[in-house]
């Protein structure tokens, strides 16, 4: 009988059963067939993302042509779908490839150790339930967790608190159970997580308050695509799938381009369609952002339903800061009181980089906030593992395909040429200081940018943000590059598959 070491390694380890993980996976397996992989998840259900956040109306910010997977198309008519939609089009991607049965459940990867004689990484994860634990070995480790903690979302405190009689509740942690019907809501934040949360809280609650220190632009965006359903009727499903990815990205990426290069205009522009949507009586006041478009994120509201409950009454926004919690709702500094049953506190994400493990190389910890990395797919110094960061000016998946596409290309180059190990090597001249996203202003970037890996001045070290660069430097550039360093298999190991257990 195997040992227990032995029966947990595999060619490649993927940490992380959501977009990611899953996407990865897929193009290993489609490209790669003859690698075996094990996906490790934390959670007891795949999706990620879609997986731990449950509160009302969780949907995608990125429409679905360009969030979902170019090998498999999203046939559905939602723009932004729905958290339920978005987990079932995971398993049933997950399913078509066989990797159900590749997935091990409940398991938090604490430390991945990387050893250059044995040219393998060992793994350790602990099961949380019973806190046994496992080891895992791997000649590749993939690392898709994503950027933020999932045990708890950014919270300040507020005074008084413990006065409040109601439910203080933050969206990371939405109780199941919960009732709002009939109850007055106030929801502290004016991000995605906000803007989704007012409309679809609102016709079940006496009423919604969305309280914000800063505005937010709100861009509203079609909830059906019907120029696509057109198509798929005139045309082959996946051509038609085709199409409709190619206007979203060409329409995200000129959305963006347009916010950096014309601000004014743009600022304009969105203020103007907020105050249609709104109605010329509202005060506009809540919807001027003091920044301009894309210094932070934009909010996208599917058929403008947040303007819709703002326009009924059944919702409504106060821009004040807070002064403190009393036992009926929330004093703010203008004098102003708040009454509510149920206070949501969608106050934002804590970053955090590899889900929250221990990265070790040849006995080396390895500080992930200090690190450059190499065409936003691999972090320098450290052998055998992929890593990237999803856009913040499109949808997450595009860079994610393009990740796993890469690693195809990557695992034949090596196979063609016998290597077993590659490494990305940075000069000292690459080194700026600056993280890769030092352009964006987004309060849960702001708190924690230490821990983003850092940019690099040019080439493969500058993350470019860019779909159409990534694209090119990843799927047509050659593999064989002076920044990366390749090694061949130990003596020990020459001929052996990669398969074979280290």
């Amino acid at each position: 009988m195997a040992s227990q070491q032995q029966s947990n390694h595999s060619d490649v380890l993927i940490i992380g059963a959501g977009i990611s993980g899953i996407g990865t996976a897929c193009h290993l397996q489609r490209g790669c067939p003859d690698r075996s992989v094990t996906i490790v998840e934390r959670r007891d259900n795949l999706g990620g993302t879609w997986d731990l956040f449950r509160y009302p109306g969780i949907r995608s910010d990125s429409d679905m042509h360009s969030f979902s997977y170019k090998f498999r198309p999203w046939d559905r008519s939602q723009v932004l779908a729905d958290g339920d939609s978005i987990r079932e089009y995971l398993t049933d991607t997950a399913r078509e490839h066989g990797l159900l049965d590749r997935i091990r459940y409940g398991l938090k990867i604490t430390r991945a150790e990387w050893c250059s004689d044995a040219q393998r990484w060992t793994v350790s994860a602990l099961r949380e339930r019973t806190g046994e634990t496992q080891t895992f070995t791997c000649r590749f480790l993939s690392n898709c967790t994503g950027y933020y903690n999932y045990d708890e979302g950014y919270r300040p405190q507020f005074p008084g608190e413990a006065h409040f009689a109601g439910d203080i509740v933050h969206p990371q942690h939405w109780p199941q159970d919960m009732d709002y019907s009939g109850k007055r809501v106030v929801i502290i934040g004016s991000g995605a997580t906000a803007v989704t949360l007012v409309p679809n809280m609102a016709d079940k609650a006496r009423h919604v308050t969305m309280l914000q220190r800063s505005p937010s632009y709100i861009l509203s965006v079609p909830a059906k695509d019907k120029l696509t359903g057109l198509l798929q009727t005139l045309l082959p499903a996946e051509t038609a799938h085709q199409i409709a990815r190619k206007r979203y990205i060409a329409f995200q990426r000129s959305l963006y381009l347009a916010s950096r290069y014309w601000p004014k205009t743009m600022r304009k522009l969105l203020l103007g369609r907020a105050r249609r949507a709104l109605g010329s009586d509202f005060d506009m006041r809540h919807f001027t952002p003091e920044y301009m478009p894309w210094d932070e994120r934009l909010c996208a509201v599917p058929g403008g339903d947040m303007f819709k409950v703002l326009r009924e009454g059944k919702a409504s926004v106060v821009t004040d800061h807070i002064e403190r919690f009393t036992e009926t709702g929330i004093q703010l500094e203008s004098g102003k009181v708040l009454d509510a049953d149920i206070i949501v506190t969608a106050t934002g994400l804590k970053l955090q980089m590899l889900g929250g493990m221990e990265l070790v190389v040849d006995g080396q910890p390895v500080d992930v906030g200090e690190q450059l990395t190499y065409k936003g797919v691999m972090l320098e110094g450290v052998p055998n593992m992929s890593w990237f960061f999803g856009y913040t000016n499109a949808s997450w998946t595009l860079k994610a395909d393009l990740a796993g596409e890469y690693l195809v290309r990557l695992f034949s180059y090596m196979d063609e040429h016998d290597l077993s190990v590659v490494t990305a090597r940075a000069g000292a001249d690459q080194r700026t200081g600056n993280d890769i996203l030092e352009s964006l202003q987004s309060g849960y970037i702001e708190r924690d940018r230490g821990a983003l890996p850092r940019q690099g001045r040019s080439g493969a070290w500058k993350e470019k943000m860019h779909y159409g660069r990534d694209r090119a430097a990843l799927l047509d550039e050659p593999v064989a590059d002076p920044a990366l360093a390749f090694e061949p298999p130990q003596p020990a190991r020459a001929g052996q598959p990669w398969s074979a257990a280290a």
